[in-house]
């Protein structure tokens, strides 16, 4: 016989805590349960700080019994699938579980095989990651004697698009601390055609680079990662015959003019041809992990074509299972996953689940994809990109009280924010279901 819960919430990330913590608050069901096998809860957006030797690993996590609601039902162990004719989860060892309500938010889970060779690199050598590893990252940066420091991300959707590039500005400043800035090029390969997709945001960005004489080449898909030889492959998304791409060095003696949208502020780095890639040389290199919705999850009838959860982008239900709901990282909503998407994606889960208990029918609330991704651009510097499903920039008023006229501008007060201030937001009013 399968146990029974009103509403069952797979994850206990910061969607699936939050969410269940506003429904008990809320008084909306007695009846909640959260699938969950890990032991420790992680405040992930810390891991940048921490990958920049400047935040304490060890106090970015607590144990999950600790952000846990006193009231939900903790069922530990790993959901494997899904039967959503019947109301039904099933799990690696509880047996099925049925709801009423099912909000599906695991987060994400890394697909190495999508880049050839990244997954045996990782978090060794002077191959490293802020989002598996951050302290091994601390460890490349402390000790890179000089040469090409490769910074670079996939062409997935990754967590907070912001993150390879927040971590590169922090270590060009500790390479001017340790002396090895003059004997190093720092260099950003995406996949992207602008720094930022927010005009505001990357305005500033890109005096940021111009101030850090960093190497921009955009793009440029990471399709494969040689850790013996330290070539990270990429593959071109722009014709380089024509318009002055420039992408080996010996293209200097042709009369290519360099084309700003494709090579900003060039360097002349060791870079290989091997039919249509081109292999940056590396003497260190940061990536973000290709991502993907968990496997159970990818092989559900629960997602749409690019394999996340096929949820209204302004409600968070089901488009096909209207007692389900998904929000956060796994959710497929054309927004960057931040923790701060989920703090606005969750008051309007609640509310619908509410209302469908109720009288059968969600409310008029809409997400509108705000998101947000504070952008650390320097020890004590940070500019905080807020934006919507439309790229608008849009400010939270609060910052006003802070004495911050505009986010889009680097301040000292937005750093205190991200090293002090959202931590502590975080494990005490979010993850308690308070609002904020």
């Amino acid at each position: 016989m399968a146990t029974h819960h009103q509403i069952l919430i797979i994850g206990g990330g910061t969607a699936g805590i939050m969410t269940a913590a506003q429904i008990l608050k809320q008084n909306i069901s007695k009846s909640v349960a959260i699938i969950e096998p890990a032991d420790t809860h992680y405040y992930q957006p810390a891991w940048t700080l921490v990958g920049a030797g400047t935040y304490d690993y060890d106090k970015t996590g607590k144990p999950m019994a600790d952000v846990m609601p006193k009231s939900a039902e903790w069922i530990k162990d790993k959901a494997t699938g899904f039967n959503a004719e019947n109301n039904m989860v099933s799990t690696a060892k509880s047996g099925d579980i049925t709801y009423d309500y099912l909000v599906v938010a695991p987060g994400l889970a890394y697909d190495f095989s999508l880049v050839p060779g990244l997954g045996e690199a990782i978090d060794r050598g002077v191959v490293c990651s802020n989002y598996t590893n951050p302290k091994h990252t601390w460890n490349v940066i402390k000790n890179f004697k000089g040469g090409t420091a490769l910074f670079t991300q996939p062409t997935t959707p990754i967590k907070c698009g912001g993150a390879p590039q927040k971590i590169m500005y922090l270590a060009e400043s500790h390479f001017r601390k340790s002396g090895v800035r003059k004997n190093t090029n720092v260099i950003f390969a995406t996949g992207g055609t602008v720094i930022f997709g927010v005009k505001e945001i990357a305005k500033t960005l890109m005096e940021v680079i111009d101030r850090k004489d960093i190497n921009v080449r955009f793009y440029h898909k990471l399709v494969a990662v040689d850790g013996e030889k330290k070539i990270a492959w990429y593959e071109l998304g722009k014709d380089v015959s024509i318009g002055g791409c420039v992408v080996l060095p010996k293209d200097r003696n042709s009369n290519l003019k360099l084309d700003d949208s494709f090579q900003y502020n060039y360097k002349d780095v060791n870079v290989s041809r091997d039919g249509e890639r081109y292999g940056i040389h590396y003497d260190m290199l940061h990536t973000a992990p290709p991502s993907v919705a968990p496997d159970f999850v990818r092989n559900s009838n629960l997602v749409n074509e690019t394999g996340w959860v096929d949820v209204d982008k302004h409600t968070m239900q089901h488009k096909k299972y209207a007692n389900i709901f998904s929000l956060g990282d796994v959710a497929g909503l054309p927004t960057a996953k931040t923790g701060a998407a989920i703090r606005k994606q969750v008051p309007i889960v609640v509310d619908n689940i509410g209302l469908m208990i109720k009288s059968n029918k969600i409310g008029p609330q809409s997400y509108n994809g705000y998101s947000s991704c504070p952008l650390v651009t320097d020890y004590g510097k940070m500019v905080l990109a807020e934006f919507d499903y439309d790229q608008n920039f849009i400010p939270d008023p609060k910052l006003k009280n802070m004495f911050i006229s505009d986010s889009s501008k680097e301040h000292w007060r937005l750093w205190m924010l991200k090293k002090y201030g959202l931590p502590y937001l975080y494990w005490n009013k979010m993850l308690k279901g308070k609002d904020v």
